[in-house]
Formats: structure tokens, C-alpha cells, sequence
């Protein structure tokens, strides 16, 4: 799917720059806009993270020079970097400031990599000055080091095009580091081509820094590249993971799962067979109610219905299989596992009564619902044709508890369980009463009904 957007944005914006792919910029029409929201939130979220390694680093450098021991003059009247220390905290305190108000832009990124190397070039350079020694003094500075913190941190935005401008400003920086060694005293450029000789003086060996200057660009090169692969993989993050959500509003959430991680995707005609506890609910006298409201208040009363009943199922562990008009078909471990799936069943049964007391869904209407709970051996899978499935239970348990709900007309009930319900609860949950034995259509043997009340 992300590749197919990929190549339709490409064939739409062909003269857009090499730079402007790198970063797979997406704020034009190839995603939705809530996918780009998405995506954005999660790398400003990627920035505070950023600044925080900043401001670490930077206490780090302020610690390390603390216990470090002064060998510079102690008459001299000015130290570089605490100077300089305290100038990169400024700027990362201020960085941090604008990530956590969300006020970072793009400019903003690029001069803060760019800055950060300023920053800690200039705190490299100011060596020579603290400890009074020749500028070649600091090209030997393991401090270095932490250029490639500060381009590793980089990939946290997942745009490889900041990586790439840290990188370059740090290899750019470091040639104008040798340079300026080479220049500032053009009687002695402390060139030598002894090793030995360099480590153990102030010497300039021009491969070391050159192979320096290379891994600088040799690591840029590489995070950028595996940044660039890995941002194709956020994305298909994203896309799939609103995929799952969207999904889990038309199936149950677990089935969504199953087919995200199935190796078929949504197949139908794949069904399994388990023992769960089956609810029906339907609203008593819903016809009659839907004549006396207008469409688009039946609509908006059915969905706050809906989404009323829905609390006490999803809190006992039911699964709402499908919406049938004003009636809700819900199950009980299946397709979700649940080892108490009876007495959860009638706990949200009850819990659908108490919800829905008092509650008015237009001018003095209020809804009663009628439910039927049956337990037994049901078949659940998608169902449907070419494009079009949905997730749904089948088999004559399915419709008994159907025709359970039903009977409550006739003995002027809300709730009736049956009898292979109450064989699964422990006795003295619910306060359970005997309705008798009902001989139901499809079903070859009687079947003893109760009705409950809450203990």
C-alpha cells in the first residue's frame, strides 16, 4: 500500500528536488491528514526526546570539566569553556522550551543541528586557549566524539535529511578546524608524516583527520540511508495501525488482529467452532418509538443507545458481533477468551438495565430492553463476498437466544436465561428465578428459562 503512494506522489511531483524525497516529505495530498497528524505528533514527541539528550550531554561536558584538573594559568583572566558550556545550555534550554510548546520549525531543526555543531566545535577549539598550548592541541581531543552523538540523535526525528545536515556541518566544521591549524602560523604548520611522532606531540598527521573527516561522512551516509528505508517503515506503521483501528470498528478487535497478522489477510469461509455464552438485547416496542421521531433523531438515539449498552458488555469481556437494527448480537468467549463467559454474561445483562434507568433518548422516550442469554457451541468466522466481510457467530444456539429474547413479552420480563446459562454459574451469584419450560422452534428437546435479578 505505501509503495503505491509512494509512486503516485513521485509521478506527481517529479521535478521535486532529491533533497525534498530524501525526507519523503508527505505534507501534500499522498496521505490523509490525520495520517500526517499522526505521523507529525510522533516526531515532535521525537524532539523533546532530543533535546533532553542535549541537555544531558551538556551537564555532562559542565560535570566532566568540574573534576577535571586545571592546567592553564590561574592568573588568566578568562576561561573559554564554561563560557561556551554555558552558551549551549542556553540555546538547548531554549530548544527544549519550543519542542515541549510544539513550536519547532523545520528552519528551526536544521539550525539547532547545525548550531549543535557550532556549539561543540567551538567548545573543541576553545582547548588550545585553556590550556595554553599550540591549536593542533585540540585536533587530538577525544571530544570529537560526541559529533557522532549529535548525528546519531539525529535519526530520532525519522528524517534522514537532518542527519545529513548535522553530518555535513560536523565534516565541513572539522576541515575548517585542520584548516585553521595549518594557517595560524604559516612558519610552523606542525605538518608531520611520523605516527609516532604525532601521538606524542602536538604534531598534525593530515591522514588522521582525514580519515576522521571520512567517518564522519561514512556514518552520516549509512544512518541516512538506514533512516530513509526506516522511515518507509513508520509510515507503513501508521498506515497500518489506523488500518487496525478503522477495522476494529466494523470486527471485533481480535478478529482485526487475526487478519492484520494472518498470512491470507481476510479470508471468509474459515470458521471455528467454540462453547461461549451468546447475549441478544432488542428494544421493546421500537417500532412504534421510531414513528414518533424524526430520522435523524432516530439515528442519533440509537447510536447513544448503542453506545450505552456497549459499556457494560465490553467491561464484562463480550465482543458486540453485529448491530441488527435496534437489537445487539454479543458473545461471550468467542472470539475473545473468557473462562467465566456465563456469569459475565448476565452481569452485563444486568449491568444493561442499570445504564439505561431514567436515561431519556428524546422528549420522555426511554428505551427497555428485552435480553435473551443462552450458552452453547457456536460458529464464528468472516462472512460475506468479494470486498465486503464482516465478522459474525452462526449456528441454533445463536437463534435460541433470539427466540429467548422474545419470550420476555410473554412473562413480562427484561432478562430470561437459559437453562444451559445457569448449569455454568456458581450458585448464589444472581438471584435466579424460574420461568418454566418453553418448547422452541428448530429445537428438538424443552428448555427451562429464568429470569434474574441482582443479589
Amino acid at each position: 500500500m505505501l509503495e503505491q503512494v509512494l509512486n503516485k506522489n513521485l509521478v506527481k511531483t517529479g521535478s521535486r528536488s532529491l533533497w525534498a524525497l530524501l525526507g519523503r516529505d508527505f505534507r501534500d495530498e499522498a496521505l490523509p491528514e490525520r495520517l500526517r497528524k499522526s505521523i507529525q505528533d510522533q516526531q515532535e514527541r521525537s524532539e523533546i526526546l532530543i533535546s533532553v539528550i542535549q541537555l544531558v550531554i551538556v551537564f555532562t561536558f559542565g560535570f566532566l570539566y568540574s573534576i577535571a584538573p586545571k592546567t592553564f594559568s590561574q592568573e588568566a583572566d578568562f576561561a573559554p569553556v564554561p563560557w561556551v558550556l554555558a552558551i549551549y545550555l542556553a540555546f538547548s534550554l531554549i530548544r527544549f522550551y519550543l519542542a515541549v510548546k510544539r513550536k519547532l520549525p523545520d528552519w528551526m531543526l536544521y539550525l539547532s543541528s547545525i548550531a549543535d555543531i557550532v556549539l561543540l566545535l567551538g567548545l573543541i577549539w576553545s582547548f588550545h586557549l585553556q590550556y595554553e598550548q599550540p591549536p593542533s592541541f585540540y585536533l587530538k581531543a577525544p571530544t570529537l566524539l560526541y559529533l557522532f552523538i549529535f548525528i546519531a540523535i539525529r535519526a530520532l526525528h525519522f528524517d534522514p535529511r537532518f542527519v545529513i545536515s548535522t553530518g555535513i556541518s560536523a565534516a565541513i566544521g572539522w576541515v575548517m578546524m585542520v584548516i585553521y591549524v595549518l594557517v595560524i602560523d604559516p612558519t610552523n604548520n606542525m605538518i608531520t608524516r611520523d605516527y609516532i611522532e604525532y601521538m606524542t606531540s602536538n604534531s598534525v598527521l593530515i591522514g588522521a583527520e582525514f580519515d576522521k573527516i571520512v567517518s564522519i561522512l561514512m556514518v552520516t551516509g549509512v544512518l541516512a540511508l538506514a533512516l530513509h528505508r526506516a522511515r518507509n517503515l513508520l509510515f507503513e506503521s501508521v498506515i497500518e495501525g489506523s488500518a487496525a483501528r478503522d477495522l476494529s470498528r466494523f470486527v471485533p478487535e481480535e478478529i482485526a488482529q487475526k487478519v492484520i497478522q494472518s498470512e491470507e489477510g481476510a479470508i471468509t469461509g474459515k470458521g471455528e467452532v467454540n462453547e461461549c455464552t451468546i447475549l441478544f438485547t432488542d428494544i421493546e416496542g421500537f417500532t412504534a418509538i421510531s414513528e414518533t421521531l424524526a430520522p435523524e433523531k432516530l439515528i442519533e438515539a440509537l447510536n447513544h443507545y448503542f453506545s450505552l449498552i456497549a459499556g457494560p458488555i465490553t467491561q464484562q469481556g463480550g465482543v458486540i458481533s453485529q448491530f441488527q437494527g435496534d437489537a445487539v448480537l454479543a458473545t461471550f468467549n468467542v472470539p475473545k477468551p473468557d473462562s467465566h463467559h456465563a456469569r459475565n454474561a448476565v452481569r452485563a445483562a444486568l449491568d444493561i438495565q442499570s445504564v439505561l434507568d431514567g436515561v431519556e433518548f428524546g422528549d420522555g422516550i426511554h428505551f427497555n430492553t428485552r435480553v435473551g442469554i443462552n450458552t452453547g457451541a457456536v460458529v464464528g468466522g468472516l462472512v460475506g463476498s468479494g470486498d465486503r466481510v464482516g465478522y459474525t457467530v452462526h449456528g441454533d444456539n445463536v437463534n435460541l437466544t433470539a427466540r429467548l429474547e422474545q419470550l420476555n413479552k410473554d412473562y413480562g420480563t427484561r432478562i430470561i436465561v437459559a437453562d444451559s446459562t445457569l448449569a455454568e454459574i456458581d450458585e448464589g451469584s444472581f438471584a435466579f428465578r424460574e420461568l418454566g419450560e418453553v418448547s422452541v422452534r428448530g429445537l428438538n428437546r424443552p428448555v427451562r428459562i429464568y429470569t434474574v435479578n441482582d443479589l
